[in-house]
């Protein structure tokens, strides 16, 4: 009996599951031929199947509000789309079809919301919340967008000088803001306490000295990440527990204070084996809220969600040809892919995400211990683990096999293209900076020029989709 890659798939997991079936012996996703897909257009390419980010709105959002009902909880829920995670204009458009709110991170985000109003995507009344740090340009911005009547952007204060800048510029208009809590980083964690918000022991007095009574200035909202998402461990809950009071201290002196922002996204499958209580979390999530703010007498907040990965990551693959073999030694055999990993997975080796990892063929063929490899000359350019096992298990074929192997990483469809700078956009659309050039002259002095100039927001938007498309 051969000790078939399918042999060992059925064994080690629930197969066929959601997402991943086979169909005359070559892989699908989502239902659609990846054969298909490679004839048509050869490797490798990136797909992103846009259905499914309805599907993982719907989900979220049903969860939380059969939790809301269940309970008899009295706030809302709201869903925002993290656009950081994936800004082309196809993503954004579609997870704008649910009805889901925004939540921005940079100064040329706002451009992008003004572009989806243009083309009548989206309404002025959606809800924006505002995260990263404030710079002039993303200021000046924001209070353009509040001017054309976008009513409910809320400007989350991520330090304490914040409001001051933003005071200076607004004038007398009435601003909505929220207040990030800094959270106490995991233990592993090169440092103890997040770079991003106001230390939770500062936060009373901060609101008492510079936004209570100010009649231009209305906090909304309190806001807190966990980086690391929203998980049952000691952690999160931890955490999760220290902003839940904080928000009940704050809306004992703050009435108009109605809405916890939920810190860090849901995750998503990076392996077969994957198993994750969606349902469980949100019950208990909005249990615990309902019950802290019934036992202290404050009415309970509206409940925001900043979803990114969850929302995106599970539409996005990458299918390779293996283009070469190479028995390097007695038990290193590697797989050489048609194209960079480095460039087109860079969470694989920056932050050493992992992904699911499948053939699309060759499923009847016995599996073998290999570790895959990009066609750059860097190092640092393979892959050799997978999520649930410290080997890749692939199945073997002959060189001389008339038919590659085809691999196909999946789950790839949050941040993989802004982290690899794909076409020239960037992480939360942060430009890239003017590129100058410094020389000597035949006299040893200095001369100096701009080779390029920093990106614009048309160049951004361009490659995105939301011009000439």
């Amino acid at each position: 009996m051969k000790n078939t890659y399918f042999n060992l798939i059925e064994q080690s997991f629930y197969f066929p599951q959601e997402g991943f079936d086979l169909q005359g012996g070559y892989l699908t996703f989502h239902g659609v031929s990846l054969k298909y897909l490679i004839n048509k257009y050869g490797t490798p390419f990136r797909l992103m199947y846009l259905p499914k980010i309805g599907d993982q709105i719907k989900k979220a959002r049903n969860l939380f509000n059969r939790a809301i009902k269940a309970t008899g909880y009295k706030g809302k829920y709201h869903y925002c789309y993290c656009t950081k995670c994936c800004h082309f204009h196809h993503v954004v458009s579609t997870a704008l079809r649910q009805n889901v709110d925004i939540e921005t991170s940079s100064a040329f985000d706002i451009d992008l919301i003004l572009k989806l109003y243009q083309k009548g995507e989206l309404d002025k009344d959606i809800a924006i919340i505002h995260n990263g740090y404030k710079t002039e340009e993303y200021l000046k911005k924001i209070l353009g967008l509040q001017d054309q009547g976008f009513v409910n952007s809320i400007i989350i204060l991520d330090n304490p000088y914040e409001l001051d800048k933003i005071l200076k510029k607004s004038g007398d208009k009435k601003l909505k803001v929220g207040i990030r809590m800094a959270v106490d980083e995991e233990s592993q964690s090169s440092y103890y306490t997040s770079r991003l918000g106001i230390p939770q022991s500062e936060i009373l007095e901060y609101f008492k000295k510079k936004i209570r009574g100010k009649k231009n200035v209305e906090l909304k909202m309190l806001h807190f990440f966990v980086d690391s998402g929203i998980k049952d461990t000691l952690y999160y809950w931890r955490e999760f527990q220290k902003a839940l009071k904080q928000y009940i201290e704050l809306k004992k002196i703050c009435p108009e204070l109605d809405s916890l922002n939920l810190g860090g996204g849901f995750p998503i499958r990076s392996h077969l084996g994957f198993e994750y209580d969606y349902e469980y979390m949100i019950r208990e999530i909005i249990k615990n809220i309902k019950e802290a703010c019934n036992k202290e007498g404050v009415e309970e907040p509206h409940i925001y969600t900043e979803f990114g990965k969850y929302t995106v990551g599970e539409s996005g693959a990458i299918i390779f040809s293996v283009i070469e073999q190479k028995q390097q030694n007695d038990k290193e055999l590697w797989y050489i892919v048609d194209n960079s990993l480095m460039n087109t997975i860079p969470d694989a080796w920056s932050l050493f995400e992992k992904f699911i990892l499948l053939p699309v063929n060759k499923w009847d063929n016995e599996y073998t211990r290999v570790s895959i490899g990009g066609i750059s000359c860097d190092r640092s350019d393979y892959y050799n683990s997978e999520d649930m096992n410290q080997e890749i298990l692939l199945p073997g074929y002959n060189r001389s096999d008339k038919e590659p192997l085809y691999l196909g990483f999946f789950h790839t469809g949050a941040y993989q293209d802004s982290i690899s700078g794909y076409g020239g956009i960037k992480h939360c659309l942060i430009p890239a900076p003017k590129h100058v050039i410094i020389d000597r002259d035949e006299t040893g002095n200095f001369k100096d020029y701009v080779y390029r100039n920093e990106q614009t927001v048309d160049d951004m938007l361009n490659i995105l989709g939301y011009i000439n498309e």
